[in-house]
This record gives structure tokens, sequence and C-alpha cells, in this order.
């Protein structure tokens, strides 16, 4: 974990893994730390409005999970795609405008995508909580809850809202965080997209022991998106899948274990050469937004994606 958290407090090391805060005085270094420190006071205001307790009750009339892994994996299409309802980014700003969730997703659905990935932070992707909540309303395929996860009461949040499957993000998270969090979304009957960049990243996340007890209910996210810099490079899924592809469920690789830890290619992805070239490498899932939320038919530019293979 190289983020450092808000609260001040000296650093401090348990297992091996150092645990750093920032001073009240010192500034993010990049827009990924600057999204971490803002995550944490919103989450306080959260716990705040919403009490552990009531959230619990909202988690407990939640509708059923539906199978995100499995939605991926036994698509159709060579590469089944996760199509992302998302009004803004960083680093490209408004993306859609007008912006209707609730169409966009039901395009998404007409156009072939087996899943949908909705962005919930609202300061600086102008998402919301609320997206997810009318989606999960509006259609019946698998939701991610696309969040900057810190808390186990975020991903209660998440669930309550009706998603089957949070993203969890090595950069921000501790491997004690993650193992806990593992745990909690099986308990939950959700799914985990585990987003890794660097090949330290994605060794920490198959040294797990919690990976064990998650079979099935766990994705390897390859953010071609360096999140501290928002630059984009395909080839960062190229030199992981070539480095470690003996460990991950990509096709040909002879994994002891090939439906364990199924790969997602995530950002940068625009073309039908985009994702010839990702499916030559192996991969056989994807997650797209901006190439698709910016067109004039998201759902249309999802099916012509789909069907270009």
């Amino acid at each position: 974990m190289s983020i450092r958290r808000r609260s001040p407090a000296p650093a401090i090391v348990v297992a091996s893994q150092v645990y750093q805060s920032a001073s009240s005085e010192a500034k993010p270094r990049h827009i990924l730390e600057e999204i971490v420190w803002h995550k944490e006071q919103e989450v306080e205001r959260q716990r705040q409005q919403v009490p552990l307790k009531q959230l619990q009750q909202q988690v407990a009339q939640a509708p059923p999970t539906r199978d995100f892994v499995a939605a991926l994996t036994q698509s159709p299409h060579p590469v089944s795609l996760i199509a992302e309802v998302k009004k803004a980014s960083p680093s490209r700003g408004i993306l859609r405008d007008p912006f209707d969730p609730v169409a966009i997703a039901r395009s998404y659905v007409a156009g072939g995508a087996s899943c949908l990935s909705v962005l919930t932070d609202e300061r600086f992707f102008q998402g919301s909580g609320e997206y997810l909540r009318q989606i999960r309303q509006a259609v019946e395929i698998p939701l991610l809850c696309k969040e900057f996860i810190l808390y186990p009461y975020q991903i209660l949040w998440a669930r309550s809202l009706g998603a089957d499957a949070v993203l969890l993000i090595a950069a921000i998270l501790s491997d004690t965080d993650l193992g806990y969090f593992l745990k909690l979304i099986v308990q939950l009957g959700m799914a985990a997209l585990l987003e890794v960049h660097t090949p330290q990243e994605l060794q920490r996340i198959l040294q797990l022991p919690q990976l064990e007890e998650a079979k099935g209910r766990v994705l390897i996210g390859i953010n071609n998106r360096d999140l501290k810099t928002f630059t984009v490079d395909l080839n960062t899924t190229r030199r992981l899948l070539a480095t470690y592809r003996d460990l991950l469920a990509v096709p040909g690789s002879g994994a002891a274990h090939p439906h364990v830890l199924p790969v997602v290619s995530e950002s940068g992805i625009y073309t039908a050469a985009d994702l010839q070239q990702l499916r030559d490498w192996g991969v056989r899932s994807v997650l797209v937004g901006e190439a698709l939320v910016k067109q004039p038919d998201p759902g249309q530019a999802a099916r012509h994606l789909l069907s270009s293979h």
C-alpha cells in the first residue's frame, strides 16, 4: 500500500506492512491520494447520517445478489463486457450531459453487456449511490459498485443499494484490509474486483490467504490507467499477464485453477483494435466506460464493440 491516509498519526509496522498517515498540514501528492483523503471525510459523514445498525437493516432488505463472476465467465461473447455508467472523471471532465443513468444502463443491457459498473463517487466522478439504486431497480444483470472503498461500512452500503460486486484497489488498501474485506464480501454473497496496476500489487493479491475461501467470487482487474498520474497504457495488461499468466485464468496458460481468478482489463479500451489486442494477449473480460458513454447511443456502441470479434 503506497497511499498515505489523512488521519494524523505516526507510521506503524504490522507484519512487515507499513501503514503511513499524513500530518494535518500535509498536502496530497497526487490525485489518488487527494481522493482517498476526501473519501475518509465523506465516509465519516455517511456514518453520522446512517449509523451502522441502520445500514445493516438496509442490507437485510436488499435484493438477492446476482453472480457477477459467472455472468462474465459464461458470456456467449469471446470477450465479455462490463459497461460503465459514468458521468465524469478527474482527467476528462464531463463525459455525458445530459446524463440519464437508467437510460444508459438499459441501453448497455440491450447492447449485450454482461455486467454494469456504476460510479458512485460524487466529488471526483459526479456519481451517486442513488444511480446504483435506480439502476438495480431497472435492469437484471449484475452490478459493480465502482467506488474508492476504504472501510467495511462502504461494502455494506454498496450491498444495501443492490450491488453484486465491489471494487477493491490494491494501491489504497493494506493486505490486512484486503483479507478482511474479502471475508465480508463472501459473507454477503458478493464478488470482488481486485484492482492492480503493478507487478508488486498483483503479487500481494495472489499471496492473500483469503483467496481460497473466496473461490468463484474474485476477479483480477488490471487497470491500464495509473491512478496517480491518470496516464494510460494498454501494455500494462500485457506485461502483467506475461509475468503471472501461470497463476491467472488466461487461455493456454496451464493455470491449475483456470476459473478461480479471471482477468478483467480496465481503462484505455476505445476501439475494436484495442479489444483484439487484449484478446490476443489472453484477456476474456474488459471494463469499458468513456468510449461507450460518450457515444450518442451507448448500447449501440457496446454492440458494435462486441460484434467486432
